[in-house]
């Protein structure tokens, strides 16, 4: 048993996206001891590739937390960083989403391990995208975790959780942002009564569920299926890996979709006498119709364009054009 302490906790922060910044900032603000920030390295981004800090590095530069910069902990070239990790005296370390695994070795070093904030209601979606496909699964309801990190994937005992609804016109961008402004004060708030042995992690009771990583071919739309499908598919893509249908003959076209929503009511007449994947304008808006029914698609963009109302692009093609089919391709 490890006594409860008076002074702030030190805490390694081990993050990389920009849903991890709130919770860097939230312990920071919380007063703990944050004496490390550990991040991927430096990516290529836009398009000259240009090598660019994690939104986590620049933020603990912002905040002048030393960083550690390494793709992985395992290995090799993991073994110098987890040297460096030994020799910060950690009492705590806490995790959203870093992108690497943290080896036996390693879970060992802080007093009091290490604890992840996992976007979902475990044992449900563990893996590396539990909102996207929370959402494309069409959940009604999702929140966060903080858990005791274990060598087992999200598999480790919960000290603390809260819940939120879903909205099926809400993508997975918008509940991830809200997640992490959320989890953010739920994760510094658990640390700090961890350190002061104020909580007990409980294990995960019911059946895991899994959220591996999406691909583009995971953002194909497919009109066919029913609109509440086609809807959650497009929100759950959005805006990572992104969801995307294409146009028919004769000038196919990729074409990006950025939001939608399925209809309900006097909306779905739209679809009476039209195949699946035709495209129907509105004064304001443009409908899918899809298996079963119409989905408002709110944004769209064209190849090598900027995205634009949904309606407004529609409005310079051909009035015929559809998006293709599963059973077309």
């Amino acid at each position: 048993m490890i006594p409860a302490q008076d002074t702030p906790p030190r805490v390694l922060f081990a993050g990389t996206p920009q849903a991890a910044v709130p919770s860097l900032e939230a312990l920071v603000a919380a007063g703990a001891d944050v004496v490390a920030v550990l991040t991927r390295p430096d990516a290529p981004l836009g398009r000259k590739r240009v090598l660019t800090p994690s939104p986590v590095a620049q933020k603990a530069d912002e905040l002048g937390i030393p960083l550690l910069k390494t793709a992985r902990l395992t290995g090799e070239s993991g073994a110098p960083v987890l040297q460096q990790i030994a020799g910060l005296d950690l009492d705590i370390a806490a995790v959203v989403a870093y992108g690497g695994l943290v080896p036996p070795a390693g879970l060992a070093l802080p007093r009091r391990g290490w604890v992840n904030l996992h976007f979902s209601l475990l044992p449900a979606y563990r893996g590396a995208a539990p909102v996207q496909h929370a959402v494309i699964a069409g959940e009604d309801r999702t929140g966060a975790c903080v858990f005791q990190l274990e060598e087992g994937l999200d598999t480790g005992p919960v000290f603390s959780r809260f819940e939120r609804d879903l909205r099926q016109d809400e993508t997975a961008g918008e509940v991830l942002a809200d997640l992490a402004v959320r989890g953010a004060e739920l994760l510094a708030r658990t640390v700090q009564q961890i350190h002061a042995g104020d909580v007990q992690a409980t294990p995960q009771v019911g059946e895991p569920s899994y959220a591996p990583k999406l691909t583009q071919a995971d953002g194909r739309i497919d009109p066919a299926q029913p609109a509440v499908v086609v809807a959650a598919r497009i929100n759950g893509v959005t805006p990572e890996p992104g969801a995307w249908a294409e146009t028919d003959e004769p000038t196919p076209q990729r074409i990006k979709l950025i939001g939608a929503s399925p209809d309900h009511g006097s909306a779905d007449v739209l679809a009476e006498g039209r195949p699946s994947g035709s495209l129907v304008a509105t004064k304001r808006t443009l409908h899918l119709v899809c298996g079963d029914g119409t989905v408002r698609l709110d944004q769209v963009q064209p190849s090598g364009k900027k995205p634009m109302r949904a309606v407004d692009w529609f409005r310079g093609q051909d009035p015929d054009r559809r998006f293709i089919t599963g059973e077309q391709s």
